[in-house]
């Protein structure tokens, strides 16, 4: 059989993704401007192609079947890095060099993204794309020229520059440590204390450091992301532990306190990442220098 054969048209990937994402033809029919029937003859269509049974009818439902959840997801990944490719492409210009950065969400919302008019301003002829990824990667199967990485200095086949290390500090907004009268660590006992979800041992490490017994260390709230615990502790929420770097603002303005001095330093640091196999172009060798320099000052 010929491999092309195997290949499923877009369109009839983009039916089957629709419906399996809503359960229903219909509504998939609504969201790409099409009629029921024309989602109900892609997929089938489809299904004929491969060979394989996707969806189950149950009453006014479709369910994916097992083969339908596994290919569902990989259907998903393809179409998300078809759109991504399309779009890069387009904006693609001979004068212009394209850097892809995978990024640490937070930071750079919070650190990289305020500096960058400078960067901008000075190379014009560099385009920045952005992508979030949380956790190493390997640089051969994603098409990324560099990466901000949070952790020890260690990436497979690749070259990691030390842009800063990590001071956290013990926050809370002004009203919160009044009403609480939090004056030394021990008073902490008094507070709820909010955890971050990718840090769970924050406090019972920060407790540790400072010689402090908080009976319910671990108990309290969880949020997912350094954005969502800033803002609860800014409600009056509760104390959070902060990396100092991700808060600025709030600091500045006011809207977060920090309760105790000499805070203990993370043993884990930001990193500039860049791939040693791949040659860097004279557009990443000028964003690696002026990241380096925005950090080290």
């Amino acid at each position: 059989m010929s491999r092309h054969f195997l290949l499923p048209s877009i369109g009839d990937l983009t039916a089957f993704e629709a419906a399996a994402r809503h359960g229903s033809f219909t509504r998939a029919a609504v969201e790409l401007n099409l009629t029921q029937s024309a989602i109900s003859r892609a997929v089938r269509m489809l299904e004929d192609r491969i060979d394989v049974v996707l969806f189950e009818r149950v009453r006014q439902r479709v369910v994916l079947t097992a083969a339908g959840v596994a290919y569902l997801k990989e259907v998903q990944r393809i179409l998300t890095e078809l759109r991504q490719a399309t779009h890069k492409v387009m904006a693609f210009t001979e004068a212009t060099t394209t850097l892809n950065i995978a990024v640490l969400p937070t930071f750079a919302t919070r650190w990289l993204v305020p500096r960058l008019p400078t960067f901008v301003e000075s190379h014009p002829d560099v385009t920045l794309n952005f992508s979030g990824r949380l956790e190493p990667f390997d640089f051969e199967t994603e098409m990324f020229d560099a990466a901000i990485h949070y952790g020890a200095p260690t990436w497979a086949s690749a070259h990691c520059h030390h842009l800063m290390n990590e001071v956290t500090v013990v926050v809370t907004s002004p009203e919160y440590r009044a009403a609480r009268r939090l004056r030394q660590p021990e008073d902490l006992e008094r507070a709820t204390l909010l955890h971050q979800t990718t840090r769970a041992t924050a406090w019972a490490d920060w407790c540790d450091v400072a010689g402090v017994d908080l009976p319910g260390v671990n108990r309290g709230p969880r949020y997912e992301q350094f954005a969502m615990i800033a803002q609860a502790a800014a409600a009056g929420l509760g104390a959070a532990i902060l990396p100092k770097v991700l808060i600025e603002d709030e600091l500045t303005s006011g809207r977060l306190v920090t309760l105790f001095e000499d805070q203990p330093l993370s043993l884990k640091a930001y990193y500039w990442v860049v791939p040693e196999n791949r040659g860097a172009s004279e557009g990443l060798r000028a964003f690696t220098n002026w990241i380096i320099v925005q950090a080290h000052s």
